[in-house]
């Protein structure tokens, strides 16, 4: 059974960081849970829609798009809530764009480059942190999978697993949660600066085949994610049949 000191072995032993893990794997055990005592991770109110029970299932693992941007929204507000998190494999992830998302960085683990030791620094932190995002630096046997899921079920761990391009989809999966046409806004013929971006966040589980989406903006214009309002049909243009359009319509439309 792999303990959370298998985490200090991943660094030299030179390697002064090699202190820092110890730390915190005092400072986790003594104030995280063994197991986790809820049956889902909460997510933000933008996705509520997306899953059936509108969190995330505990003891189980989801496929994600590999955008750190909705790695930083699905931990949003479980951070918030008080919950310990933790990426390993996303060196390019930042803690000043997690701070925007509303990440509380004193119970935000980050392994950036763990190697083809991913799964040990996974296997490790899934047996005191209740929510884990991994970006995997190797193929994983079947067997080792296995014994990943069964440490999941037992902790109470829920697990993102962010797909590799090309890469086969991740075994036991509980299902997807993908990013896919986005849109940024702030830029003009040669001017301006990216402002936001709005995308559609699209989830399928094995127990809700079909598809569920929204459209968000992520980052939107205070750095987390914002949900976009449904757009309004347009209205017939008042001016093509003023006869047929009572006063008070037409005096709304001239104030805007």
């Amino acid at each position: 059974m792999i303990g959370l000191d298998a985490v200090a072995s991943l660094a030299p032993a030179s390697d002064s960081r090699a202190g820092e893990v110890l730390r915190l794997r005092r400072e986790i055990s003594r104030m995280q849970r063994r197991r986790s005592e809820h049956a889902l991770i909460p997510l933000d109110p933008a996705f509520a829609s997306l899953l059936p029970e509108e969190g995330l299932q505990t003891g189980t693992s989801y496929t994600v798009s590999p955008s750190p941007s909705l790695v930083l929204a699905l931990l949003s507000t479980a951070s918030r809530k008080g919950h310990w998190c933790a990426v390993v494999g996303m060196p390019t992830l930042g803690v000043e764009a997690a701070a925007a998302f509303g990440i509380d960085l004193a119970r935000l683990i980050l392994v950036p480059d763990p190697g083809e030791r991913w799964l040990a620094a996974t296997s490790a932190l899934a047996e005191v942190v209740p929510l884990i995002v991994v970006a995997p630096g190797t193929r994983a046997r079947d067997a080792d999978v296995s014994r990943l899921s069964a440490r999941l079920r037992d902790r109470g761990c829920t697990l993102l697993v962010a797909e590799t391009p090309g890469a086969a989809r991740w075994p036991q999966s509980e299902g997807t949660i993908r990013l896919h046409d986005p849109h940024w806004h702030g830029l003009g013929a040669g001017w301006g600066l990216l402002s936001d971006c709005t995308v559609t966040i699209t989830a399928q589980t094995r127990h809700s085949p079909r598809p569920s989406s929204v459209r968000v903006q992520l980052p939107g214009g205070h750095g987390a994610v914002e949900a976009v309002a449904t757009e309004l049909t347009a209205l017939p243009p008042l001016a093509a049949a003023p006869d047929a359009a009572p006063p008070e319509l037409l005096r709304w439309a001239e104030a805007g």
